[in-house]
């Protein structure tokens, strides 16, 4: 990984999500781009049906009615003030070496996640909130929708640090693959991780055993827990994570639209809206 992108707003959820990053570019060698996104006057007639309804029209106003016109400063002194925090030099032109970039784009999440998500080697978000958090759960599933690239979904909290212990849950799946591979500068570096499976593993795409050897071939040692099918695929899936005390959730997202059928089942939708841990999505 050499570019993470972070949306940036003056909000407490974005200081812990940029910490984080930088935190995790650090280690990586990775550069972080801060990226605020202003609406547009037409912004609702410009946004793919994915985020239409409610989340359209939600964005707009929670915007208009909790920042000044002002926001861009506030949210690129944000930016500028973690970056010194942990010594990244501002820069505006692309570098081998490890720096912050700040950019500020016109537009919805959808749209500008769309042209910078699949530029970015990772993109870090926050959960929103269960109750409210317009404007968190439209980054999010704005992300995870468009970004084409892995998404970090981080807690609406601190976090001291993410990939230390990781979790992998694999269900054969070419989106649970891609969440692996996307993962796999993060995985090398992790102190331990636990392959977690529900069920029998009778479909076409390879058994966690093989993903066990294909990690064996990057350095990464794993153990394989594996649940009935008669449990609960989110509830397996969560004790897997506590029992190994790990960090980092990996997991392919929907196949191809929240709105239709997915791999997982609900197990998707559970993680990103229910759940409240760390974890690292791809979407197909």
């Amino acid at each position: 990984m050499r570019v993470i992108l972070v949306p940036v707003a003056d909000r407490p959820e974005c200081v812990h999500a940029l910490n984080t990053s930088f935190w995790m570019a650090k280690r990586l060698g990775a550069s972080v781009i801060g990226c605020h996104i202003r609406p547009h006057a037409d912004s609702e007639t410009l946004l793919p049906d994915a985020l239409s309804g409610d989340h359209q029209g939600a964005w707009k106003r929670a915007y208009d009615s909790k920042f000044a016109s002002d926001a861009h400063k506030s949210a690129e002194s944000v930016f500028a003030e973690i970056a010194a925090a942990h010594d990244y030099p501002i820069k505006t032109k692309p570098s081998l070496s490890p720096a912050a970039y700040w950019e500020e784009k016109l537009g919805t999440p959808n749209r500008v996640i769309a042209i910078n998500g699949p530029v970015a080697d990772l993109t870090v978000v926050s959960r929103p909130k269960r109750l409210g958090g317009s404007i968190s759960r439209t980054f999010m599933h704005a992300a995870i929708d468009n970004a084409c690239r892995p998404v970090l979904i981080l807690p609406q909290r601190k976090v001291a640090g993410v990939g230390k212990r990781i979790t992998i849950a694999w269900n054969q799946s070419s989106e649970a693959s891609r969440a692996v591979f996307a993962a796999l500068p993060l995985l090398r570096r992790a102190d331990n991780v636990s392959i977690v499976t529900c069920g029998p593993e009778t479909q076409l795409g390879p058994k966690s055993g093989q993903l066990r050897s294909y990690l064996k071939h990057w350095g990464v040692k794993a153990d394989i827990q594996r649940f009935r099918k008669d449990t609960a695929c989110e509830a397996s899936i969560l004790k897997a994570y506590d029992d190994s005390r790990s960090d980092l959730l990996v997991m392919g997202a929907y196949s191809r639209s929240r709105t239709r059928e997915t791999i997982f089942g609900g197990v998707t939708d559970y993680m990103l809206n229910k759940a409240s841990k760390t974890s690292l999505f791809v979407h197909a």
